[in-house]
């Protein structure tokens, strides 16, 4: 609306490229021995009253949850969630409220058996990290990620006011409200980008997404060689031909060999990061649109480029 040019220093949402800071945080207690990638979820959550209604609650696992394969289904996507979400768009919701929308439902298959990408296991991993830790993911993503890297164009998405955010069009068929555009006169949000929390959850620079990108992929900045093995040690998933899903990362084959990195997607915005390992370059690309038609394939532009 006010013709303004979008900068390398405008905020964007990530959208699910946040889930690579919160895999990484888990892959951090894993490391310092706090965190069991094979234990079932259940030592961890399984006190909560609310955790024997989730689908294949007894048998899924950590590592399940962080590659999808824990046949837990998207809450976003149920109905009754996006009429809550239309009548009340400034609602925060706890883990619990999230969880309820999947309670005594059934599983579209059973733990390990299958892949369905769903943020509800990025969910359950937040509410495994602050139950370990004792306090907020976020307070933990600040101390042990951003905070060490410098990274201060990486902030929380967990309100409608968000620093230095730029205006992002969803287009008029946008299925979480009916919004295109996602900032208001005051450049608050239309809705509350809380509800994404551990699943995303973050806005952020498109250079420190690559530089974020490049310490977790390319350096031992964040984890170990012997942790990153595991991280990038993915499943076949269905995000394109030969792609697999590993603890937090989309492994993508390319015409420049293999990448590792996120795509991620939030109304009004769309976001991607691609780390070449053949040729230890780390590149970020976002865009501030999700409209159907408009959207370019932003996996086929960071190659080009």
């Amino acid at each position: 609306a006010r013709k303004e040019r979008m900068r390398p220093d405008h905020r964007l949402l990530a959208g699910s490229v946040g889930k690579t800071l919160a895999a990484a945080v888990a892959l951090q207690l894993v490391q310092e021995g706090t965190l069991d990638l094979d234990a079932k979820v259940s030592t961890y959550l399984g006190h909560e009253p609310w955790f024997a209604r989730l689908p294949n609650a007894a048998d899924v696992t950590v590592r399940q949850l962080m590659t999808h394969t824990s046949g837990i289904v998207r809450y976003e996507f149920d109905d009754r969630f996006l009429q809550d979400l239309v009548k009340d768009p400034y609602r925060t919701f706890t883990p619990e409220q999230r969880f309820a929308y999947l309670f005594d439902t059934q599983a579209p298959f059973a733990a390990g058996q299958g892949w369905e990408y769903s943020d509800t296991n990025y969910i359950l991993l937040g509410a495994i990290i602050e139950r370990l830790l004792g306090g907020s993911y976020y307070d933990a993503m600040r101390a042990r990620l951003t905070g060490p890297l410098g990274l201060a164009g990486i902030v929380p998405s967990d309100r409608p006011d968000i620093p230095g955010l730029s205006q992002g069009y969803a287009g008029p068929d946008n299925f979480f409200g009916g919004w295109d555009a996602m900032l208001g006169a005051d450049g608050r949000m239309v809705m509350n980008p809380q509800m994404e929390w551990t699943g995303g959850g973050v806005a952020t620079t498109a250079g420190d997404l690559a530089r974020w990108a490049h310490a977790l992929y390319a350096t031992d900045a964040v984890l170990t060689a012997e942790t990153r093995a595991r991280m990038v040690d993915g499943v076949p998933a269905k995000l394109g031909p030969n792609v697999t899903y590993g603890l937090g990362v989309i492994v993508r084959p390319s015409p420049l060999g293999t990448t590792y990195g996120h795509s991620g997607f939030f109304p009004g915005y769309t976001t991607d990061v691609m780390h070449f390992a053949e040729h230890g370059v780390t590149a970020a690309v976002q865009v501030n649109t999700s409209a159907r038609g408009r959207t370019p394939r932003t996996g086929a532009l960071l190659v080009a480029l």
